[in-house]
């Protein structure tokens, strides 16, 4: 198994995040490549979100839920795949029109359950 811990000590404002359920992550690590989520094969894209948003995601998405896995990638090096969209509450996300390479993703963590809420890592900007 795979395990990618960060890359760096100092992340650009422009990181985008993903969460993935533990059979998510696990998939991508084998496979190489995913169209995300349920979700995301619905929409059409894949969903991301920015580390202000990602608790909100969190909460609103996957409540009480054990086992995820915060996935961090560069959304300038996406380039012109990665298009910013207005969703939740007016505010714009980062949408991801192609699929997810593991190469795309700079660092990927646990995502704990504390207290009945995510813990969100210290490395997000």
């Amino acid at each position: 198994e795979i395990s990618l811990g960060l890359v760096g000590s100092e992340m650009c404002i422009r990181d985008s995040y993903k969460i993935f359920r533990s059979n998510e992550w696990q998939d991508l690590q084998a496979q190489g490549d995913t169209a995300g989520a349920p979700i995301d094969l619905a929409d059409d894209y894949i969903h991301f979100s920015t580390a202000t948003q990602a608790q909100e995601t969190a909460d609103k998405h996957f409540a009480q839920v054990e086992g995820l896995y915060l996935a961090a990638v560069d959304g300038a090096a996406l380039g012109g795949d990665i298009k910013w969209e207005v969703s939740r509450g007016g505010a714009e996300f980062p949408h991801l029109y192609r699929r997810l390479q593991l190469d795309d993703v700079v660092w990927c963590l646990p995502l704990p359950l504390i207290d009945g809420r995510h813990k969100f890592p210290d490395q997000m900007t």
